[in-house]
């Protein structure tokens, strides 16, 4: 009989976090299917932990991590998936953006055989300039990344544990899911959905946190800035050295008639330091994900676990 595991990450969620599970429960009751929901929190300020024992003591499937601090939204999901010990696991936010109703979608797809299944948004209620740089940001990792990624996922979905396993045993401190997925092989399959908007509570993402993500993501799934770095240096040095020799070869033989002037030579500085500027920075991004692995640090260090 079929074990699930699933997992949902939150921060301050005392408003969503008690529907959740009963909705959750009751889905597999009508599935007739066993399986734990392992809740893990980032350290949250409000009343989201104290919420989730008092489940505990009620719901026997329910379990809790509780984070030493916020590791981010990309890190504390990732190290719940390692403590599953599902035969799939489903992440699953505690929003209700991604609702709990299609876990039985997410079942039937990897009863069928499919080892990744994630939630593609065919719509969404949400109508603001995050939600549209999203979806550009996307699209455009999807053309620059050495992989194939998927466009419009949530992150939300089921994972077999054969891939599972195979994450367990990957060493990354912050680690990118999709990507990670998507470099691991298998063929993901997409279940599309149209996405409510949030009811209650506050998201705790803001543009600095979803930047941070974008530029990961980038960074770790493409070679493109590099790249570029490389193309644009060779040209740049290739018209910088031109203008040297035609600039040099005017005033050698207009000694008196050629004026130098300023103009080509701030307009030179100006755009030579930009990219600089520019190209120090992305540089800075790689080194700082070299460090990161390095230093071997853990994933998460957690405070406190309940009924594992």
């Amino acid at each position: 009989m079929s074990f699930i595991s699933i997992v949902t990450p939150t921060f301050n969620e005392e408003e969503n976090i008690k529907e959740l599970c009963l909705r959750v429960e009751k889905i597999f009751i009508k599935l007739n299917v066993r399986y734990e929901h392992i809740i893990i929190d980032n350290n949250s300020l409000d009343k989201t932990v104290q919420i989730v024992k008092e489940i505990i003591k009620k719901n026997n499937s329910v379990k809790l991590i509780v984070n030493n601090k916020n590791y981010g939204q990309l890190a504390s999901p990732v190290h719940a998936i390692k403590q599953t010990s599902g035969n799939a696991v489903i992440l699953l936010n505690a929003d209700f953006q991604d609702p709990p109703e299609l876990i039985p979608d997410l079942i039937q797809s990897w009863e069928n055989g499919n080892k990744v299944t994630l939630l593609q948004k065919e719509s969404s209620e949400e109508k603001n300039v995050i939600s549209i740089l999203k979806k550009f940001y996307y699209w455009f990792l999807s053309k620059i990344s050495n992989v194939k990624l998927t466009q419009n996922t949530t992150g939300s979905g089921i994972i077999d544990k054969s891939i599972v396993d195979i994450i367990k045993k990957i060493n990354d401190p912050i680690p990118y899911l999709r990507g990670l997925l998507a470099e691991l092989g298998p063929q993901i399959n997409l279940l599309k959905f149209n996405q409510p908007i949030r009811k209650k509570g506050k998201s705790s993402n803001n543009l600095f946190s979803l930047a941070d993500v974008a530029i990961l993501g980038i960074i770790k799934h493409s070679k493109v800035p590099l790249r570029f770095m490389t193309i644009c240096g060779l040209l740049i040095s290739i018209v910088s050295f031109s203008c040297a020799i035609i600039f040099l070869l005017l005033k050698l033989f207009l000694w008196t008639e050629f004026e130098m002037g300023k103009a080509p030579l701030l307009i030179g500085l100006f755009a030579i330091s930009g990219f600089q500027i520019l190209f120090l920075g992305l540089l800075g991004e790689y080194i700082n994900i070299i460090l990161l692995h390095v230093r071997n640090l853990p994933m998460v260090v957690e405070k406190e676990r309940f009924n594992f």
